[in-house]
């Protein structure tokens, strides 16, 4: 029996975990803010993570809408310990990667377009 659809993200998922080291945590997203797929630590809630993707999205589109800067492809954090990389999944999800500070940023750039094309055959 092929895996299920969750499944599937959720290999990615771990995929996405083992090539980086710097990787820390991983979800996929729904752009309503529900969880499709996680691979998060135990202090952090799935449903605010969910719910914080789906509205910095949102957000994003809307900044890069107004100020013309064309079809929204990615929104960056960087906080003092580390950052958030959220990437669109085609239109319907998100993928929000939390990576460690001093992270090799260029490669998680690289390795989570390489997901989200993957990802987007799935979603």
């Amino acid at each position: 029996m092929p895996p299920s659809r969750t499944e599937q993200l959720m290999q990615h998922l771990r995929d996405l975990q083992a090539t980086s080291g710097d990787v820390e945590a991983a979800a996929i997203v729904s752009v309503d803010g529900l969880s499709m797929a996680s691979a998060l630590p135990s202090g952090i809630e799935e449903d605010r993570v969910s719910a914080m993707s789906a509205a910095m999205l949102s957000l994003g589109e809307r900044i890069a809408s107004e100020l013309t800067r064309g079809e929204l492809e990615q929104v960056n954090v960087k906080g003092a310990d580390g950052y958030v990389i959220l990437t669109a999944i085609g239109e319907e999800a998100v993928l929000t990667v939390l990576a460690r500070k001093g992270a090799k940023l260029g490669l998680i750039l690289l390795d989570v377009t390489r997901a989200v094309d993957a990802l987007e055959e799935i979603v």
